[in-house]
């Protein structure tokens, strides 16, 4: 089969949906298939095989996020060189309305694939993000009453647009189980499969020496070493960690160190807060790391803490645990599918003190800790890359039959 995937994002800008698609290209390549990834255009991005670049826009979202040209041309005349099989999208918006327009037009089957929570990402829209900060502001509760009501249509809004998105998809794929039944507790009626991001086998591997040079270099005579692994957004909820590590520190004392491991335009002020909770000799911003690394930091400390409730599936959560961390992470779609409270982890509502507490349970003792660790990666292991390529093989081409089937039966029709 001939694939193209379209997406929004892609390297070099650092999330979960590259991750997601490199990993899918490459095990679909390795089982003999042909992958085109249609990517937006980045300052020093790197040339490689197989991605064909279209034009960003100038004016980026958040002020770092790259906003694709959907509209640029070369997109239609790059794709018609090839006879694509099947075409494969990762957002619904901008890139979607192009993947729904190529496939109809040269009859090819479109499969959508549900990464983000998008009506939790509106606050990188301007008019979405003033509204949210007044109303957060606002006294007056009339005044605050209506302003609510309009933040909960724009996310209604959201979720009818993606309704009516995957309703004119060929197959849906949704990353867990939980994804799958919001999706179709908002209406979708095409079939959702689920599909999980793989991990690789080196996600399982890491250097030993550099794991401990690691952690000697950050504990600083300290006895817990704590990670995240994030995009330094709002969505992601890092205050909230740093609320519950102020608290820790207040009930435990000056014991542990906090790796944060990412960037994003959230940075300066997760900054200030950190001084402001007497957490600046706690919180170490490493800012973004090369992928391959990651592992290495995250075996070298005790915990991997976690507090985005916006995730769908939540990948680092597994790399982390690959390496042998349990997560102390909050209740949410996404987390929940892969983190098992009292198994691998603890997890609690949104409560800094809940969250706390459980912190300190697992900390108490060495052995639950260790078998936590092991639970971790038992975990991870049926996540594999390998297993989650054959199965998107299969339902490629199941709805393949399935149009041949279709065409076909109008064609006797006709």
């Amino acid at each position: 089969m001939r694939i193209a995937m379209l997406t929004n994002n892609y390297k070099p800008f650092v999330g979960g949906v590259p991750i997601s698609i490199e990993r899918l290209s490459a095990g679909l390549r390795s089982l003999g298939h042909e992958v085109y990834i249609f990517a937006p255009s980045y300052e020093g991005e790197t040339e490689e095989p197989y991605v064909i670049r279209y034009r960003s826009r100038r004016k980026k979202m958040g002020g770092k996020i790259v906003v694709p040209d959907f509209l640029d041309q070369s997109i239609e005349e790059k794709f018609a060189v090839y006879s694509f099989d099947v075409i494969h999208v990762h957002h619904p918006m901008l890139m979607g309305y192009t993947a729904q327009y190529l496939g109809k037009k040269y009859n090819i089957p479109v499969v959508f694939t549900y990464h983000t929570r998008y009506e939790q990402y509106l606050h990188y829209f301007k008019p979405f993000d003033f509204l949210q900060r007044r109303c957060s502001r606002e006294k007056h509760n009339r005044i605050r009453g209506l302003e609510r009501k309009l933040l909960y249509g724009s996310e209604k809004l959201v979720a009818a647009h993606n309704r009516l998105f995957t309703n004119r998809c060929s197959l849906v794929l949704a990353p867990t189980l939980s994804m799958k039944q919001y999706l179709e507790e908002q209406g979708t009626t095409t079939n959702v499969e689920i599909v999980p991001t793989g991990l690789l086998e080196e996600d399982f591997e890491y250097e030993p020496g550099k794991a401990e040079q690691l952690r000697k270099q950050y504990l600083k005579g300290k006895k817990y070493l704590f990670c995240t692994v994030s995009r330094l957004g709002k969505e992601k909820n890092i205050p909230f960690l740093l609320e519950g590590l102020a608290k820790f520190k207040e009930n435990k004392g000056d014991c542990f160190r906090f790796l944060l491991i990412g960037d994003g335009n959230e940075k300066e002020e997760l900054k200030e807060e950190a001084v402001r909770l007497g957490l600046e000799d706690n919180v170490i911003f490493c800012g973004c790391i090369e992928h391959s690394v990651i592992r290495n930091y995250c075996r070298a400390c005790d915990l991997f803490l976690f507090a985005s409730r916006s995730e769908t599936q939540g990948i680092v959560l597994l790399e982390a645990m690959a390496a042998g961390l349990p997560v102390v992470g909050v209740k949410a779609t996404g987390t929940s599918d892969v983190v098992r409270d009292g198994w691998n982890g603890y997890l609690t509502e949104l409560d800094v003190n809940a969250w706390e507490r459980k912190l300190e349970l697992i900390l108490e003792k060495e052995s639950q800790k260790e078998w936590m660790a092991e639970n971790s990666i038992a975990e991870a292991k049926r996540y594999r890359s390998r297993n989650v390529s054959e199965k998107v093989e299969r339902l490629y081409q199941n709805i393949l039959f399935y149009q041949r089937m279709e065409q076909g039966y109008e064609n006797r029709i006709i």
